[in-house]
């Protein structure tokens, strides 16, 4: 097992989670199928964001992990469907209340100790908040990576958040909101941004030159009708 973990982009965290979480919470019917696991990443309810990824998002993100051996590709011989599940718990060392907590995390982005030790409720039992905030040290003081940091408190909350560092190092989180700091900061999402921040710009140029064009074209017609 290795004690740490490649940075993940948001499509990544998302499939991950959601492999984690419906291990514990159906058990019976994983691993998941391409389908159900599209569905289980878009589900309205426990997740945020709530996103809407197709078939062929998860597909690259499911690659993604695979490669960095986080997934696999399951074949049962009873199942004639391509099925997956995660391999972050073999090849990371955590007890259950640490998945518990980080797959929350993944799927909800930051929350207090009170947040995370109810929505937890479904994945594993924390009795007191004690229980919740020795947990979280934990995965905050691991070596040579730390999976969670604790937010400064934010103004106009009376508690400080904490979030997965599974997408890269936290940027400015004293000056951000918390989701937009622990969202999808991976070099390779800020990556996709520009790339398509540029192809947008160079489309709109495209279309005001065939406007242009367009424009010239009828001029042009007019003097022959």
């Amino acid at each position: 097992m290795n004690d740490s973990l490649p940075v993940l982009n948001a499509a990544e965290v998302r499939v991950l989670s959601s492999l984690v979480e419906k291990q514990i919470t159906t058990p019976d019917y994983y691993p998941l199928s391409l389908n159900a696991l599209t569905n289980a990443c878009n589900q309205l309810t426990n997740r945020d964001p709530v996103v809407a990824y197709d078939e062929s998002t998860v597909v690259r993100a499911v690659d993604g992990l695979r490669e960095k051996r986080l997934a696999t590709l399951f074949a049962g011989a009873e199942s004639r469907v391509a099925k997956y599940k995660h391999t972050l718990t073999d090849t990371v060392l955590l007890t259950p209340a640490e998945v518990a907590l980080l797959c929350i995390l993944m799927l909800r982005g930051p929350q207090t100790t009170g947040e995370l030790r109810t929505r937890a409720e479904r994945l594993f039992r924390f009795d007191t908040l004690a229980e919740v905030e020795e947990t979280l040290s934990a995965l905050a003081a691991r070596e040579p990576q730390p999976f969670v940091l604790r937010l400064p408190r934010q103004p106009g909350m009376k508690e400080p958040r904490h979030c997965h560092l599974l997408s890269g190092p936290v940027e400015s989180p004293a000056t951000e909101e918390p989701a937009a700091a622990c969202g999808a900061v991976a070099p390779a999402v800020r990556a996709d941004d520009e790339r398509i921040g540029k192809l947008e710009q160079e489309l709109g140029a495209i279309r005001h030159e065939l406007a242009q064009l367009q424009q010239q074209f009828a001029e042009f017609r007019k003097q022959f009708e």
